[in-house]
């Protein structure tokens, strides 16, 4: 009896081994590579799938999702004989697996160094300050040259990205004074031109004042001179209203004799004209201008 359940549990420790090794689930977005006597056999997408135990086995596995690869920092010599430590991220995707598996022996460390080599060509191409500007450039380079060369790999580089460009701290030291040089530059042509405008803005604002000033007493000029006409005017019509003439006399009269005794007032000493009792001479002599006047 202990003969038979000891053969009875090896029959089964061999049928539970045999279901580990036949039966196979493939994950979402993954490939297996199946080989046979060590001889490739199929890739086997995502689902359920037997295999033969003892000749078949799992040799590879890929994941078919993009990859994020990190490029380490490496030293690049420019045009103008800079050293500059670059580094960045390169994004592939597995697309024939059984290339990826034999076509090369590590994909992930064969595209890395293809990136980095291809980094030192289009980095010596370019000056220190161009390389600032032209990553879409550099990066759309790489992305090519490594695509390529990885096509036999079964392998398709999407992208790649740029981190860092880290120049001596020489160099960085120089930069940095460039910009600040650069910085109050720019401060100092805004004071200028801020003082220039506000210039301009008095110079506006005293001329424009002056005009209106100009024009003020122009204005008022010309209304006194209207009223000067309207009164000249007005005592023209009295005159030669009925009886104006004998009104003018009257009022020169008066005119003449409150002025007489004033000019006695203010004055010790006088001298009194020959024909002082003619009053009515000066009258009508003043009477005289105003008709030639008219």
């Amino acid at each position: 009896m202990s003969g038979g359940l000891l053969f009875l549990a090896l029959v089964a420790f061999i049928v539970i081994v045999a279901i580990l090794k036949t039966a196979v689930i493939v994950p979402q977005k993954t490939a297996f590579i199946v080989e046979r006597l060590g001889k490739y056999r199929c890739t086997l997408d995502a689902g359920f799938h037997i295999l033969i135990p003892f000749l078949d086995r799992i040799a590879y596995r890929h994941t078919l999702k993009e990859q994020a690869i990190d490029v380490p920092p490496q030293q690049c010599i420019t045009k103008d004989n800079i050293a500059v430590d670059v580094d960045g991220i390169l994004y592939m995707q597995v697309m024939d697996p059984a290339k990826a598996s034999y076509g090369i022996s590590n994909y992930l460390f064969a595209t890395t160094q293809l990136a980095q080599t291809t980094m030192r060509s289009e980095m010596g191409k370019l000056d220190l300050d161009r390389s600032f500007e032209e990553r879409t450039s550099i990066n759309a380079a790489i992305v090519a040259a490594v695509d390529k060369a990885s096509d036999p790999w079964g392998i398709k580089v999407t992208r790649y990205e740029i981190k860092n460009i880290t120049p001596p701290q020489s160099i960085r030291d120089a930069m940095e004074r460039q910009m600040r040089a650069e910085r109050e530059k720019r401060a100092m042509i805004a004071e200028s031109e801020g003082e220039r405008q506000s210039k301009i803005n008095r110079a506006e604002g005293e001329r424009q004042s002056k005009i209106a000033l100009a024009e003020g007493k122009a204005k008022e000029i010309t209304l006194v001179a209207e009223a000067q006409a309207a009164g000249i005017n007005a005592v023209a019509n009295a005159i030669n209203a009925p009886g104006g003439k004998e009104s003018v006399n009257m009022q020169l009269a008066q005119q003449y004799i409150a002025q007489f005794g004033n000019l006695a007032k203010a004055n010790n000493s006088m001298i009194i004209p020959s024909n002082l009792a003619d009053v009515a001479g000066i009258i009508k002599t003043c009477s005289k201008v105003i008709q030639e006047t008219k």
